[in-house]
């Protein structure tokens, strides 16, 4: 018998902002999640080390799950001295969690430049992948995620419930154009982050003096 199944969001969250969260909301509703747990990562192995210490980030990320029912923060991703590949992290996750479906969440640019990511093709093996769409858009995929979505992509939200992994969501969202490069921009301007993050997060950042630019 199956448990209900949880959502994965991983990422630096540097800082954690509603671009991250609405489209996890979102997907928690449609698929009807347990949980969503939020993964933050010491060293990310596709962008930039982070401005703001793991110590920091994480801190922010459990403010964040605290404002938002549902979130819970999963820390084990800090704890490595080498790069968060996700692969990792769902094996690690599915012995820990053999009757649970395992949703890993995540953008539509993150899936077309999933070719690019460590033993992508066995993602499938461990989890759903459940991708947040901007509504109207339709996005140009390489032939490998074409392939993907040709042989794993289901409009059926049971499927997600019936099966531990192997599926593909894609999940309409409400559009943000937010980034948190464009959020570390306006906190280094001095400008007001309010809505565009929690507000336990943003007196955090106020408080610490995060972002702010180097006299």
């Amino acid at each position: 018998m199956l448990t209900p199944p949880i959502g994965l969001l991983g990422g630096t969250f540097d800082p954690i902002h509603i671009g991250h969260l609405r489209p996890a909301i979102e997907a928690r509703e449609a698929l009807d999640l347990a949980e969503v747990r939020l993964l933050p990562n010491h060293i990310p192995p596709h962008r930039a080390s982070p401005l703001c210490s793991s110590e920091q980030r994480l801190a922010m990320v459990r403010l964040a799950a605290a404002e938002t029912p549902g979130f819970v923060v999963d820390e084990r991703e800090l704890g490595r001295d080498k790069p968060s590949y996700t692969i990792d992290t769902l094996i690690a996750l599915r012995k820990e969690l053999p009757d649970t479906p395992l949703c890993f969440l995540m953008g539509m640019d993150s899936l077309l430049g999933l070719p690019s990511w460590h033993r992508w093709q066995e993602l499938l093996a461990y989890a759903h992948l459940v991708v947040s769409v901007r509504p109207g858009w339709q996005p140009d995929y390489p032939a490998e995620i074409e392939d993907l979505l040709r042989h794993h992509q289901s409009r059926d939200k049971q499927d997600f419930h019936r099966h531990r992994h192997g599926r593909v969501w894609l999940c309409d969202n409400l559009p943000i154009e937010l980034s948190a490069t464009r959020l570390r921009t306006l906190l280094a301007e001095g400008r007001d982050p309010r809505y565009l993050l929690p507000a336990s997060v943003a007196s955090h950042i106020a408080k610490h003096g995060l972002y702010q630019p180097t006299p």
